[in-house]
C-alpha cells in the first residue's frame, strides 16, 4: 500500500503562487509515476500533469504549461506541484495519485491521497 498526503493548499491572489507538496509513505515509490488531478465544483476530476519517478519526466495539460511546474525529492518521498501565475480557473481541490504506470486518467492510478484547496482569487 502507498498513504499519500497532499499539503500546502490556500487562497492566494490571481498572479501569485502556490507550492503543493505529496508526500509518500508504505512503500517506496521509486517505480511509480505520480500524478496531480484537480476538481473543481460541478466538474469532472481533471489531470494537471504527472512525473515518472524513475528519469523524472514530466507532462501537463496544455492549461497550466508554463506555469506549473512538477518536481521530486528523493530524500523526502515526495512529489511537488509549484504553481505560478494562478487565474481563478485554477481555483479546485487538488489530488495527487500514485500507479506503477500511470496516465491521464484518473482511472489509471491506484493511490490517491485526500486532497488540498486551492483557491484563487480575483
Amino acid at each position: 500500500q502507498v498513504q499519500l498526503v497532499e499539503s500546502g493548499g490556500g487562497l492566494v491572489q490571481a498572479g501569485g503562487s502556490l507550492r503543493l507538496a505529496c508526500a509518500a509513505s508504505g512503500r517506496t515509490i521509486t517505480n511509480y509515476a505520480v500524478g496531480w488531478f484537480r476538481q473543481a465544483p460541478g466538474k469532472e476530476r481533471e489531470f494537471v500533469g504527472a512525473i515518472r519517478w524513475s528519469g523524472g519526466s514530466t507532462r501537463y495539460t496544455n492549461s497550466v504549461k508554463g506555469r506549473f511546474i512538477i518536481s521530486r525529492d528523493d530524500a523526502k518521498n515526495t512529489v511537488y506541484l509549484q504553481m505560478d501565475s494562478l487565474k481563478p480557473e485554477d481555483t479546485a481541490v487538488y489530488y495527487c495519485a500514485a500507479d506503477l504506470v500511470g496516465g491521464e486518467g484518473a482511472d489509471e492510478y491506484d493511490y490517491w491521497g485526500q486532497g488540498t484547496q486551492v483557491t484563487v482569487s480575483s
